[in-house]
């Protein structure tokens, strides 16, 4: 069982940049590929960055690509998002989520989540 929880959010004007932290509990973590999605208002939790377990494998949606990155350290069991030059269609609940083995952007595809963290841009 892992439990996941997300920290870093908050209200920033357009073109600052926030980190968001996801703090995972569980001795596996290690073995965990780990995703970043979001759900704006009125629209469909959608896929932002995911991470392969040992680091070596990104995948970004293409909205994001060149603004956000997303990092790990397994030694801190903890998955970061840091999201520079952000807009205001950024604005959005941002969860995390993991699951053992194989990095995927689907979300069906994750069996721990967290509570999300809001993040408000503003223009």
């Amino acid at each position: 069982q892992v439990q996941l929880i997300e920290s870093g959010g908050g209200l920033v004007q357009a073109g600052g940049s926030l980190r968001l932290s996801c703090a995972a509990s569980g001795r596996t973590f290690s073995n965990y590929a780990m995703g970043w999605f979001r759900q704006a208002p009125g629209k469909e939790r959608e896929f932002v960055a995911a991470i392969s377990w040992s680091d070596n494998t990104k995948y970004y949606t293409d909205a994001v690509k060149g603004r956000f990155a997303i990092s790990r350290d397994n030694a801190k069991n903890t998955v970061y998002l840091q999201m520079n030059s952000l807009k205001p269609e950024d604005t959005a609940v941002y969860y995390c989520a993991g699951r053992p083995g194989k990095l995927t952007v689907l979300q069906s595809m994750y069996d721990y989540w967290g509570q999300g963290t809001q993040v408000t841009v503003s223009s």
